[in-house]
């Protein structure tokens, strides 16, 4: 892995993701030298310098953008309102959850993504899914091939620390698109804004809220109800296969980092083995979950796992995993797989180190992940029926 900041992962993850994600290297290199001191403090201590030199670069890019949608170039400034959601995205996504800035910061990037969508990606719109007397937010794109009728649908979702407009800047949903296939992209309770302006948190039985997404879904006009998937990254491992082995809508499943023991993750990180996803961690967890105390949490996260789960899925299911994720065991990767026995088509995908995408969900090499993922989608959706619809 491309590593700006030798000796903190954190941070080089997220530079990682911001530059395999559409950030430009000289942008990102620009916002990341004057904070090189401040990086070999350790992944905590820096965080609020790493927002200050990440907004400014927002701050610039987003001056460029006005300038260019004055003059017209409606294309450009479509391109830096994008580049500047994944930069502030990524800034947002370091900071504690006491942070005062947390969520300023979280809706300037809701804005900042909605001029980007009005500008550039205007096929993508905002939706709200009915969800237990609230709603869940989510982005919509729909897919060319919506122009001609019902089109297949994936629901992807957010793992720990991610939110919908990490996705959007993945460009996993433009992947989708040019396959004919259109994208749900979910803050999930626990995730994204569902999480930081909701207060909405992460549940084990995320069978519910994918029941309720499918529900939204299945009411479109442009949605084939036969043929809805769901795709989950990072703690997406555990959400995603958890939802497709109880909820029977679903079509098919992909588990982006096979997540598998999420609850025995967190008893080593205690320990200190292996690496941890964001800065102040702890605290991070803590408020996905609900939770107060970190001893009855540990019990409590002893649940989060799929031994017994996966046996239920009965769906094409596809385990794709990096051989050197330091944050999730490989074994884990063969477990679900070795598990999904019901599965009709199970398929288990690891990237080596010699063809890149080998960290955590390819973050290293995220757009070979993304290519592979989006190709076995379309092929498992072309072998399904499409339903007639009156």
């Amino acid at each position: 892995m491309f590593e700006y900041f030798p000796g903190n992962y954190v941070w080089n993850l997220g530079v990682v993701a911001t530059l395999n994600s559409g950030g430009l290297i000289d942008e990102v290199d620009r916002a990341c030298r004057p904070i090189k001191e401040a990086a070999a403090q350790g992944e905590d201590a820096g965080t609020p310098d790493f927002l200050r030199a990440w907004t400014a670069l927002t701050d610039q890019l987003v001056g460029q953008a006005e300038e260019a949608e004055k003059a017209g170039h409606t294309r450009t400034a479509g391109q830096l309102y994008s580049r500047a959601t994944n930069y502030l995205c990524q800034a947002e996504r370091m900071l504690a959850h006491s942070d005062e800035n947390r969520v300023p910061t979280y809706r300037r990037v809701l804005e900042l993504a909605q001029k980007a969508f009005d500008l550039q990606d205007t096929r993508i719109t905002r939706v709200a899914i009915p969800y237990q007397g609230t709603t869940l937010p989510a982005y919509f794109s729909a897919a060319p091939a919506t122009d001609a009728g019902p089109a297949p649908v994936i629901i992807l979702v957010n793992g720990l620390d991610s939110a919908k407009e990490h996705m959007y800047s993945s460009g996993h949903w433009a992947e989708l698109a040019a396959r004919g296939i259109s994208c749900l992209m979910l803050d999930q309770p626990g995730t994204g804004e569902a999480l930081r302006l909701q207060g909405l948190t992460a549940r084990i039985d995320t069978e519910v809220w994918a029941g309720a997404a499918v529900d939204f879904l299945e009411a479109r006009d442009d949605v084939d109800a036969d043929r809805i998937g769901i795709v989950g990254w990072s703690l997406g491992g555990y959400f995603a296969p958890r939802a497709a082995a109880f909820e029977k809508r679903l079509a098919l499943c992909v588990a982006w980092g096979a997540n598998h023991n999420w609850g025995a993750v967190q008893r080593r990180r205690l320990e200190r083995e292996g690496e941890r996803p964001v800065p102040h961690y702890w605290e991070h967890v803590l408020w996905v979950w609900g939770h107060d105390d970190l001893a009855t949490f540990i019990e409590f996260a002893d649940g989060v796992h799929l031994d017994g789960v996966v046996e239920h899925i009965t769906v094409p299911f596809l385990i794709a995993h990096g051989e050197n994720d330091r944050q999730i065991p490989l074994d884990y990767a063969h477990r679900s797989y070795e598990q999904a026995v019901n599965s009709p088509r199970r398929e288990l995908r690891v990237f080596t180190p010699e063809e890149g995408a080998t960290e955590h969900i390819g973050l290293d090499h995220l757009p070979h992940v993304s290519t592979f993922v989006a190709d076995w989608v379309a092929d498992v959706f072309a072998e399904l029926p499409t339903r007639a619809r009156s």
